[in-house]
């Protein structure tokens, strides 16, 4: 009686990359990528350390501690790969929007944007003036890196050099020179004369830099006019750090500091500058309450919402309709056609929403000369003329999209529901009514959904064919009756100019995403009923 030897199984070999023994090329490989993010982390909690930002630096540690163990551990392998996308979609968006929060219930914006600290240090500098028995101290321009300084000879003979950041320190081994002005500062390079005179961009941070005389910002600071002589400049703003208050040494008024990050003197007037504050849901309350924006608010979410439905419905029904027409086969020239109606899905969207501009201009464009016979239609001066512009232009631009999608649906119908359907007496309208057009919806309802998103928040033509506008009468924010809430977010953040209300803008800005995501969320419900058609 023979017996069979079972089969020996050959080890397996463990992975480079995840094997912690030897010195394989993998490993090595991964052991030079992890010190890379490892060394950038340590550079961005350096950075975060240095600037205080303790929430960053707490983040990046974790963040690192986790990838060091995800990679060296020999468990974990799924998240050897998931890894990756997972900081992308922490850092890209869930950073980003829970930033956006953060500042929704704050006043950033401009006046705004420091601590009280600097807003101190910016109103004592707004109200500076020189003192009147002042000496004119000799001066020197110094520099260390790209940092601009002063350095003077004080009444002692004595040499002290200070930057904007640092207030003026004795320099004992500072050698000056016959001019009286200092010529050697250890630790800095002393700007030539005739590079202080020919400069002009050096010149004008010259005139504008101010040298702190200590630290306590009530005693002044140095400034000069010519960069040869210094004098002491006093502000007219005296600050009281105990009773957090600023008085006007020439009016006797007193601002005092409020929890909305501002100092207001007993008649309401306000400091220009003030500081970031949580003031709550003080913004979100002000997009309903405030009686100028809310009304205007209002008719932009309603041209919003009008220009992303009509948008999407309108070029949904171009596209399908030209789908329809050349999908029969006895269309001659199919091929060509169809490639000729969908070049405006290649052309660059900014660059179509500009050249329609200038062939709607009144002045001299094309529309009014070749479909009006040269009439005036001021179609980007008048509200609903630029509303209905702007959705032919959104059209021109979606309606190829929407004829690829529906080609390639049609194609795939089953022709033998349809056969059965004309056999039993159903006509073409019948037939697509109660069959065709179902069983499309069931593959683009998802799609119309994304393509609602995509319009509600089109900044691209709505900016470019012409800025919004044309302007609203008395509303705030500079809005238009083109605006989108989208583009009244950028106008609001005071990003094309203007005044900025960073705070407002990202309220509304949370309040437009919760309203697109119910909608998605419903619609998306919705479309499961199609699904019964299949």
């Amino acid at each position: 009686m023979s017996t069979t030897a079972p089969p020996v199984k050959k080890p397996v070999r463990e992975s480079h990359a995840r094997g912690i023994r030897g010195l394989g090329w993998g490993f090595l490989i991964k052991l030079a990528l992890m010190a890379l993010v490892n060394a950038f982390g340590l550079m961005t909690v350096i950075s975060a350390w240095s600037a205080q930002s303790w929430v960053v630096l707490g983040v990046v540690v974790l963040l690192v501690v986790i990838a060091d163990w995800v990679y060296f551990t020999r468990r974990a392998l799924p998240l050897k790969y998931l890894m990756p996308g997972l900081i992308f979609l922490l850092v890209f968006q869930v950073f980003i929007f829970g930033y956006t929060a953060y500042i929704a219930f704050t006043n950033y914006g401009t006046g705004h944007v420091g601590t009280q600290e600097q807003a101190v240090e910016a109103a004592l500098i707004q109200g500076e003036r020189r003192i009147d028995d002042s000496p004119d101290y000799p001066l020197a321009v110094v520099e260390r890196g790209d940092e601009l300084g002063f350095a003077i000879v004080d009444d002692d003979g004595d040499v002290q050099v200070g930057s904007a950041t640092q207030p003026l320190a004795p320099a004992p081994d500072a050698e000056i020179g016959s001019s009286g002005a200092p010529t050697e500062v250890p630790g800095w390079t002393v700007v030539p004369r005739a590079t202080v005179l020919t400069d002009a961009t050096l010149g004008e941070q010259i005139k504008q830099l101010r040298v702190p005389v200590s630290d306590d910002p009530n005693d002044g600071s140095i400034r000069t006019r010519e960069g040869s002589t210094g004098a002491v400049y006093e502000p007219t703003l005296v600050w009281d750090a105990a009773a957090q208050t600023i008085t006007d040494t020439q009016t006797g008024t007193v601002y005092t500091a409020t929890d909305l990050g501002a100092f207001v003197a007993e008649d309401g007037t306000a400091l220009p500058t003030g500081w970031a504050v949580n003031v709550g849901f003080a913004n979100f309350l002000k997009l309903f309450t405030d009686s100028s924006l809310a009304g205007t608010l209002l008719s932009v979410t309603a041209w919003t919402f009008a220009f992303a439905i009509l948008s999407v419905v309108l070029s949904f029904a171009a596209g399908l309709g030209l789908a329809i027409v050349y999908n029969d086969p006895r269309v001659k020239g199919r091929r060509i056609l169809r490639a000729l109606f969908i070049l405006p899905y290649a052309f660059p969207a900014f660059m179509a929403a500009l050249l329609f501009r200038g062939m709607f201009n009144a002045e001299f464009g094309v529309i009014n000369d070749l479909l009006f016979f040269g009439a005036h239609v001021n179609w980007l001066g008048d509200p609903w003329l630029t509303r209905a512009a702007v959705i032919l232009v959104n059209v021109w631009l979606s309606y190829p999209y929407w004829f690829l999608v529906c080609t390639g649906a049609l194609q795939s119908l089953p022709g033998e529901t349809l056969e059965a359907a004309e056999i039993d007496g159903a006509n073409k309208w019948q037939r697509f009514r109660s069959i065709s057009l179902p069983l499309l919806l069931v593959s683009t309802a998802p799609l119309l959904i994304s393509s609602f998103a995509v319009a509600f928040n089109n900044f691209t033509v709505i900016y470019t064919f012409n800025n919004g506008g044309p302007a609203i009468q008395g509303a705030p924010y500079a809005l238009g009756s083109t605006d989108i809430l989208v583009s009244a977010i950028y106008d609001v953040s005071g990003v094309s100019g203007g005044a900025a209300d960073y705070g407002l803008a990202s309220a509304l800005s949370i309040i437009a995403f919760i309203v697109v995501g119910v909608i998605s969320a419903l619609s998306f419900r919705q479309t499961r009923k199609l699904e019964e058609y299949q």
